[in-house]
């Protein structure tokens, strides 16, 4: 005896329904078969939405009309005539609206099926499962588990009963309590009645057809590089059902295993492909069948489950999850649990698909690791956050099939020529410094084959046609420049503006507050709430925010070398001289030494305190703004200076040393793009982003 399940995207149509029919025919064939069925796709939400609808005869016409359809495919003459009265006579059933309403998908699939078997010429025979699968009272529509005693003894009946027949068709989900309620074995129970058909007869092969190629090491709908596993024992396929693995309803397990009989998942859209069997054989050495997972709605969280078979080591693969969540940036709620062989890791539910692709890259994807040989000018803040970052993970980035070989860090001012003297073609030298001058070194560095990332905005702010003889030795050396990093630091600024350059949706306007250190002065500054402007300036020198004197930071230097870079990524070949900048303090300031700077500062504090509150009678604020206007003659002015805000503008909310960039194109919404300006770590992270690229 051979059993087949179809599931509903099998007989969703009269198409799906003639390749189940083909396939039901071949293996009749060989040996008699038991055919279960579900209802066609989406017919038991239908079923379920006319039980709960006030008017649902426009329900009922609808899913009626479904079924009819595919009998008018399928069948000619009076044999469709007497099969659209079945559908129909069913269908008066169903306008009772009965307290199973459900019930009646699996009745109208199989009905048709067995029809059409009978109607090639094949022996055939409608069982009807409410009166042979028996369950305890359960709770709702969902009958309570079955006794299979019973269950078994009348399904060999009624098999025995007719020895001629050579296909049997059953529906699947549906049942009877021990009462005689009709009842159901639950969302997905086709599977289970399948498996327990298979049981009471001691089935040789108990094949379970569905729209996938049989269970996955992963959902392909997430991981589009997910593969069957061709074999899995009993335990594994449970756990993986039991965790969100859809193609196989977990209590589906049990009655076979019992029995001893393999389940193979098939795939009724590709009948040659094997699928997977699940049996009693277990791998005999550590190997992983797949990732699932479960999402909790209420709580807004993801579990993951990732399933093995065999002498799997535990400490190991925790930290092989905890290593693969690391790299991808996901953080786990809780530590990773092992059980068994099966290891649990539960994140937030808008990063559980990211969580789950981060799983299956590292323990079922072979990907060969490219090495990229990284030089490292600057051992400061950031050059030293690079080196954790690499030292922590080994310079391994599985995810981007690249492994980041740190050959040399050095402040040392021949480094330049050691590399050019050292280093091999592709390599990539990273200036992290905040020299003036190390941008001439570029063009040879570009010449010799090696590729640049800095995060060094004085390497950039440098005159136009230096910057483009920088751009052109790349591209004529086939390596890459790139400096995301130097403006907004790992926010992706420069890559939103160049990504519609040129391309029909020009930059037209650019508003950007992007000096960490007079965000930080100013947003700080609360007049006679706080402490005084020179106390929060001198701060901010002792603590490096600003230059060795502040007041090259108050007069606007490293807003201007930001604005040079965002212009110039946007096509406008902009020159210090094109930018007007009025810097935040008068004139009389930057006249005399630092110590006179301060006190004068000291001084003046009373006029900083009315002028705050000024603004805050007015409910505006003071922000220092660069900003690139593009006129309607097609030229640009470029400005940077104190401008008042209003509550309804994005720079009013900004504090710290945050940055915030207003994009305007001219055939788009305004681009706001706002985030942390400041730190070593993300401008490493900014770089190592940029040396994968």
């Amino acid at each position: 005896m051979i059993v087949l399940k179809f599931g509903g995207s099998s007989v969703a149509s009269a198409t799906a329904m003639s390749r189940v029919l083909d396939i039901v025919e071949e293996a009749s064939s060989k040996d008699k078969v038991v055919l279960v069925c579900s209802a066609i796709s989406g017919c038991t939400d239908a079923l379920l939405q006319i039980g709960k609808s006030e008017d649902p005869e426009h329900l009922i016409e609808s899913l009626e009309g479904r079924h009819i359809s595919i009998i008018n495919r399928l069948f000619t003459g009076k044999e469709r005539g007497d099969a659209i009265a079945e559908c129909r006579s069913v269908f008066s059933d169903v306008r009772c609206i009965p307290p199973v309403i459900e019930a009646f998908g699996e009745v109208l699939s199989t009905n048709i099926i067995a029809r059409k078997l009978s109607c090639e010429g094949v022996k055939t025979l409608w069982l009807d499962s409410r009166e042979l699968v028996t369950t305890a009272p359960g709770s709702g529509s969902v009958g309570g588990p079955v006794d299979t005693a019973k269950t078994y003894a009348a399904i060999r009946e009624a098999v025995e009963a007719a020895p001629d027949v050579q296909v049997f068709v059953a529906p699947g989900f549906i049942a009877k309590d021990s009462k005689g309620a009709v009842t159901t074995l639950g969302r997905g129970g086709s599977d289970y009645s399948a498996s327990l058909f298979a049981a009471a007869l001691d089935a040789s092969d108990l094949q379970i057809w569905t729209d996938v190629p049989g269970i996955m090491t992963a959902n392909p709908k997430v991981v589009p590089t997910a593969c069957s596993i061709p074999a899995i024992s009993y335990e594994a396929a449970f756990e993986m059902a039991s965790n969100g693995a859809k193609v196989l309803y977990a209590p589906a397990v049990a009655p076979a295993q019992e029995k001893g009989i393999a389940i193979n998942i098939r795939n009724t859209f590709d009948p040659a492909h094997p699928g997977t069997v699940i049996s009693g054989k277990e791998s005999e050495i550590p190997e992983w069948k797949g990732v699932s997972s479960l999402d909790d709605t209420l709580a807004g969280t993801t579990r993951l489950c990732l399933t093995g078979e065999g002498p799997v080591s535990p400490v190991a693969t925790v930290r092989r999850i905890g290593n693969a969540l690391r790299e991808a940036g996901i953080k786990p709620l809780y530590d990773v649990a092992a059980q068994g062989r099966n290891f649990f890791v539960t994140v937030r539910a808008r990063v559980g698909r990211s969580a789950v692709a981060a799983i299956h890259r590292e323990f079922f994807e072979e990907r060969s690791l490219s090495a990229l040989e990284v030089y490292v000018a600057g051992a400061g803040a950031v050059g030293q956050a690079l080196k954790s970052i690499l030292d922590a993970c080994g310079g391994i980035f599985p995810s981007a099939g690249k492994q980041i070989r740190l050959m040399d860090i050095s402040s040392d001012h021949l480094f330049i020529d050691k590399v050019l003297a050292t280093a091999r073609s592709r390599s990539v030298f990273v200036d992290c410094t905040n020299s003036k001058d190390i941008w001439r070194k570029f063009v040879p560095l570009l010449g010799a084959g090696i590729n640049i990332v800095t995060s060094n905005r004085r390497s950039l702010a440098i005159p136009y046609v230096d910057y483009a003889a920088i751009k052109a030795a790349a591209a004529e050396n086939g390596c890459f420049f790139r400096y995301d990093t130097t403006v907004g630091n790992a926010l992706p600024i420069l890559q939103s503006i160049s990504d519609g350059a040129g391309c029909g949706d020009d930059v037209t306007m650019i508003e950007a507050v992007v000096s960490c250190t007079l965000n930080h002065i100013i947003t700080s500054y609360d007049g006679s709430r706080g402490e005084t402007f020179s106390t929060l300036l001198r701060r901010a020198q002792e603590s490096g925010l600003t230059e060795h004197d502040p007041r090259t930071d108050l007069a606007g230097r490293d807003a201007l070398r930001k604005l040079l870079i965002l212009a110039r990524e946007a096509g406008v070949p902009l020159e210090e001289k094109d930018v007007e900048i009025v810097p935040m303090l008068a004139a009389k300031y930057f006249r005399g030494s630092l110590d006179d700077f301060y006190k004068m500062l000291d001084e003046d504090e009373p006029y900083f305190v009315r002028r705050e509150d000024e603004l805050d009678a007015k409910g505006v604020r003071q922000r220092f703004v660069a900003r690139l206007v593009k006129h309607p003659d097609g030229t640009f002015k470029a400005d940077i200076r104190m401008r008042l805000v209003g509550i309804d503008s994005p720079f009013y909310w900004i504090t710290g040393t945050e940055n915030v960039t207003v994009i305007h194109r001219s055939e788009s919404y305004p681009l706001v793009i706002k985030g942390s300006g400041e730190g070593a770590r993300l401008a490493a992270t900014g770089i190592i982003r940029n040396i994968l690229q």
